[in-house]
């Protein structure tokens, strides 16, 4: 069996597990590199070279970053601030899409949901609105907000690195959409029976919540002036997570367990295939299937389409990161 068909076929593997998701996404990546690398499609250093990544290194470093304003209850903190401007439930609707959008353009997506989730509950509770029209724009604005720059989401870091590898480069924020919300559903919920719990940061010193807040300032500021300062958004991402871990913001405990292992073996993963595709000639093959089927000379405009409709289906199957690898 050829290399190029025996990539082609972890590549259909790879696809129809990412789709089922009857195995861990983390994992799948992970067989394919190993399988890659056992079938002498990749050497050792070929199979091992993307979970060394600079932009798995930046990933890791924004985690312990990121984890630090939610331990110390600053993310919380923020969050509640909502509460003190907002004079009717449309302004309320806007400026909990507004800070939990720029959040989880800098954070974890997730870690920024599950933080608010339990805070917009209680302010609904205490404004009277129903808890449907906030937590469905909170919920909205922590997947755009993940657009907001190329660390806000993992799949961003890969079209990153995708570009890098092409000699291409891109700017430190991407873009962000706001959404209306007069199609927000007014479901009523009972709460007496299912009070939200929120963490009690009473006990965090001050100057750990503020110093969260103002390493992850600096880290974003040093991205932004990458080129000016000279210093690369990978360095700027672990000098603020090692400052962190030293002044004792955030323990070294806190620190690994705030980083997803998953997001790292399936970005190391999805390189190992990526590389096998470029180096057997199989991501050739197939561009150039798909590029016959459209004729000789297809349009740019309809295969950035195609591509754009694929994508866009794919992401109600499986992972946006996923459809991404």
């Amino acid at each position: 069996m050829s290399q190029t068909t025996i990539t082609l076929l972890f590549l259909l593997f790879a696809v129809v597990s990412f789709i089922l998701e009857k195995i861990p996404l983390g994992l799948t990546a992970t067989i394919v590199a190993l399988g890659l690398n056992l079938t002498n499609v990749l050497t050792v250093k070929e199979t091992f070279a993307g979970y060394v990544n600079s932009n798995v290194i930046l990933c890791v470093g924004m985690f312990v970053v990121g984890q630090a304003l939610f331990e110390t209850g600053m993310a919380n903190k923020i969050g509640g601030i909502v509460t003190k401007f907002a004079k009717s439930e449309k302004i309320l609707i806007i400026a909990i899409m507004l800070i939990v959008g720029i959040m989880s353009g800098f954070l974890s997506n997730t870690g920024t949901a599950a933080v608010l989730i339990p805070v917009v509950c209680g302010i609904a509770d205490e404004s009277g609105y129903s808890r449907s029209r906030l937590l469905m724009p909170l919920v909205f604005a922590a997947a755009l907000g993940g657009n907001l720059s190329i660390i806000g989401a993992p799949g961003n870091l890969m079209g990153v690195n995708a570009l890098e590898e092409l000699g291409l480069s891109t700017s430190f924020f991407m873009y962000f959409v706001v959404i209306g919300c007069r199609l927000l559903p007014d479901k009523k919920v009972i709460t007496e029976d299912a009070p939200e719990q929120t963490r009690d940061f009473s006990n965090v010193p001050k100057w750990k919540q503020a110093m969260s807040l103002i390493v992850l300032i600096l880290v974003i500021l040093a991205m932004i002036f990458e080129n000016k300062i000279g210093i690369k958004i990978q360095v700027s991402a672990c000098l603020g997570a090692v400052i962190l871990v030293l002044a004792g913001v955030i323990s070294e405990k806190e620190a690994l367990k705030s980083i997803d292992l998953k997001v790292v073996l399936l970005f190391g993963g999805s390189l190992a295939l990526a590389s096998a595709l470029e180096k057997t000639g199989a991501g050739t093959l197939i561009a150039d299937k798909i590029v016959g089927i459209m004729g000789s000379n297809p349009s740019p405009i309809v295969l950035l389409l195609v591509i754009f409709v694929v994508t866009c289906v794919l992401t109600n199957f499986m992972s946006n990161t996923a459809t991404t690898a």
